[in-house]
């Protein structure tokens, strides 16, 4: 082909480009779910990127002042994939692993060991290490034919806002068979707030978005700390935003994930079917398997 002949094509490669431009729709459901993907990872099937975040871990006791008993640094690392239904139409799958460090609120170093300031006790940490943390898919319609939309999102000048709650309440893994007669089933709230500008979310020719995100988490006291029935609560409030890939991690953390969590360096295949983990599925196993090889 003649240099002309390039030159030719790629002008018209690229008028066409620039008349398939255009804003992405809230109001249509195909563009909500683009914009949802594009928040949550990339439009691009199997490209993995990382939200990394820093924050505060703080107690709740009732009659005591609330103690700051920990700082955290976490990372996700994630990517979507295509799926289709003959009903729900075109949609999208996320899958990740997802890794939180809790570190000396003091010295900032990752702490392998935590004192219990309400029993002395010295306990071994166990760092939040989930695999896998994936959703369920995401389609154009529900199984009711309800159209696909974002929640209270809006656009606000320059910038993209996505609120979000997940009131957590099911049975607790460590808790026994009678939680509907005596109480103990896990309830928590996770309250994520995403914003981008809104020049990276609703062009349509951006593959992800420039994501930033305020979590905040309320949740039963982590079992590692061994808290037995002490009435309480964790506040974490924690800020964070998407990278493009775990080479974008700070070194600390790149290091520690090398040489202890080298699985994290990855996300999860698209068609990863593994039921989830939590902290807590995740202590249980590590403590029937203590228990197992005690008795050995």
């Amino acid at each position: 082909m003649h240099l002309s002949t390039i030159a030719l094509a790629g002008a018209a490669m690229m008028a066409a480009t620039t008349a398939e431009a255009r804003t992405l729709d809230l109001a249509t459901p195909a563009d909500a779910l683009t914009i949802s993907r594009k928040m949550a990872c990339s439009v691009r099937d199997n490209a993995p990127v990382v939200f990394h975040w820093t924050g505060r871990a703080y107690s709740r006791v009732p009659g005591e002042a609330d103690r700051h008993i920990f700082d955290v640094e976490g990372m996700n690392i994630r990517q979507c994939v295509t799926v289709n239904d003959p009903k729900q139409g075109a949609g999208y799958r996320l899958v990740s692993r997802e890794l939180m460090f809790y570190l000396d609120p003091k010295t900032g170093a990752v702490l392998d060991r935590w004192t219990n300031p309400w029993t002395g006790e010295a306990v071994p940490v166990l760092a939040v290490a989930n695999d896998p943390v994936n959703q369920r898919p995401v389609f154009e319609r529900d199984l009711k034919g309800e159209p696909f939309r974002i929640a209270n999102a809006r656009v606000s000048g320059e910038w993209f806002m996505m609120p979000l709650e997940v009131p957590l309440f099911y049975p607790d893994p460590l808790g026994g068979a009678y939680q509907d007669y005596v109480g103990g089933k896990y309830h928590a709230m996770e309250i994520f707030d995403f914003a981008a500008r809104r020049s990276t979310v609703l062009d349509s020719r951006t593959d992800t978005a420039d994501a930033v995100v305020g979590w905040v988490r309320i949740a039963d006291w982590l079992p590692w700390m061994k808290m037995g029935g002490r009435a309480g609560t964790m506040v974490i409030n924690a800020t964070g935003n998407m990278l493009p890939g775990f080479d974008s991690l700070p070194d600390a953390m790149k290091q520690r994930i090398r040489a202890d969590f080298p699985a994290y360096m990855t996300a999860p295949p698209g068609d990863d079917s593994r039921p989830n983990e939590t902290s807590w599925t995740v202590f249980k196993k590590q403590v029937d398997a203590e228990r197992a090889a005690a008795k050995r």
